[in-house]
């Protein structure tokens, strides 16, 4: 992700972010990256990933979320390469309220990691906001 986000930077263009709660928004911003030759980044807040999962899913201890987040990760990580661009997968805004999410998903990146050599998401967003 740093390597992606330095050559940008030197090469003058913005990488953008599009927040995606379908496996068709995915699809839209990864169809519009490949048109235009351009990596992009697909990130998951924790209300658009209760939504990824399902809102009927119980989410007290924001399961839902994580659920949906790690599956929306999953997701892009399979069938992006199809699309021939770098994709970037960020986890957006976590409050304070909101640390089970991200705890969450460090235990997904950790697993990940243990299989694939690198963690599931390319980067987080952790402000602790209140």
């Amino acid at each position: 992700a740093w390597t992606l986000l330095k050559f940008a930077k030197a090469k003058g263009f913005a990488i953008p972010a599009f927040n995606c709660v379908t496996s068709s928004s995915c699809n839209s911003v990864l169809e519009a990256g490949a048109k235009i030759g351009r990596p992009v980044i697909i990130q998951f807040s924790e209300g658009g990933s209760a939504f990824f999962a399902g809102k009927a899913l119980p989410n007290g201890k924001k399961e839902g979320s994580i659920l949906g987040a790690c599956a929306g990760a999953h997701y892009v990580r399979n069938i992006s390469p199809a699309y021939g661009i770098p994709v970037l997968v960020h986890s957006d805004h976590c409050a304070k309220k909101l640390l089970p999410w991200f705890d969450g998903m460090l235990e997904a990146d950790t697993e990940y990691f243990k299989a694939h050599g690198e963690p599931l998401f390319s980067s987080h967003m952790l402000d602790l906001s209140e």
